[in-house]
């Protein structure tokens, strides 16, 4: 099975993990990784994001440990919009967060409409830090939490 993922991954956290460990459970997996144009367009808090050949490093570190434990394959991509790869007729498999599951029903949608079969979305729950918000780069980025959940104690 194959499976699509995207995101921009700055700083990668406990709950990209999360993501990446499902992903693999599934099939082999591409991440699309936002470029750096639209990076800066997918954020909710405007924030700087690293270059993108900066997050694929990381990235693919992180990848590749979890990769090797499931015995599967990954492959970083530029992720130019936010549909992105998904809309590519390979996948069978869609992995998001809660706050992107909207966006893999558009992309359902756009695979309708170019006669590709719907992809399953499998939606991660997010993973909560210790304060019991949610482990995300934007607090990371704030000094809040460390990319476990620790909350960063400025005393």
């Amino acid at each position: 099975m194959d499976v699509a993922l995207g995101g921009t991954f700055d700083p990668v956290h406990d709950g990209h993990r999360r993501l990446f460990e499902r992903a693999f459970e599934l099939g082999d997996v591409t991440v699309g990784l936002t470029s750096d144009e639209l990076a800066p367009k997918t954020r909710d808090v405007d924030r700087r994001v690293r270059s993108f050949d900066d997050r694929k490093a990381d990235l693919e570190t992180e990848l590749e440990s979890i990769a090797a434990d499931y015995d599967r394959t990954f492959e970083v991509r530029t992720l130019e919009s936010p549909t992105g790869i998904a809309t590519e007729p390979q996948y069978d498999y869609l992995v998001v967060s809660p706050e992107t599951r909207e966006g893999g029903a558009r992309i359902n949608e756009l695979r309708r409409e170019r006669g590709h079969d719907t992809l399953d979305v499998v939606v991660v729950p997010h993973l909560l830090a210790d304060d019991g918000d949610i482990i995300s780069s934007t607090r990371i980025v704030k000094g809040e939490i460390d990319e476990h959940g620790t909350v960063i104690d400025d005393d």
